[in-house]
């Protein structure tokens, strides 16, 4: 039974995340990562990592789709929608793409057994939730800043490409003269 909700959630988790990718709806695109956030909960949920899936739950398909979701909505969605796609770009993604999964495959191949050995690790620090702050802030500090690093220039980023494309105000004065009506004078007949 186990392996069936294996193979169901990675399943999930695989058509959730190529959704993502190949999506042209933005606001699509943030809903299948949420569904592939959670899909990786329940993954974490049967490693009995019930640490780690709430963190998935809470931070990255709480805050982190909120920030999302603020980010699209600054943006004109119909003109990205309509954009052509390079085929540079498409070719640098796959390329980055196949790089990830190698590093992935390099780094399960090299773990011994596929988990955390709890032999390099001081002997108060037994427990799932030691094992995660040890490894975060001795191993994994420098991707994780510069994660966060990303996520902050990819914001300001966006603003800014969003402030590009904004018409530019007129000044207090002008905005009153253009949109008033001229003032003509009363034509006053003298005749009796």
């Amino acid at each position: 039974m186990d392996a069936l909700f294996f193979w169901l959630f990675s399943f999930g988790m695989i058509v959730c995340g190529l959704a993502v990718i190949l999506n042209r709806n933005a606001v699509a695109s943030a809903l299948c990562f949420a569904f592939t956030i959670v899909f990786m909960s329940a993954l974490f949920v049967m490693l009995s990592a019930f640490f780690l899936a709430a963190v998935q739950i809470l931070v990255t398909a709480g805050a982190v789709m909120v920030l999302f979701l603020f980010i699209i909505m600054l943006l004109d969605l119909t003109a990205m929608e309509h954009a052509p796609r390079q085929k540079f770009w498409m070719a640098c993604s796959l390329a980055l793409g196949l790089g990830f999964i190698l590093i992935v495959a390099r780094t399960l191949y090299a773990m011994p057994g596929g988990s955390i050995t709890t032999d390099s690790l001081p002997p108060q620090t037994k427990d799932d939730t030691h094992q995660i702050g040890h490894l975060l802030f001795s191993t994994y500090v420098a991707p994780f800043e510069i994660t966060s690093l990303l996520i902050l220039v990819a914001t300001i980023g966006v603003i800014v490409l969003c402030k590009q494309g904004e018409p530019q105000r007129p000044a207090p004065g002008e905005e009153i003269n253009s949109e008033a009506p001229p003032i003509k004078p009363k034509e006053t007949s003298l005749t009796p």
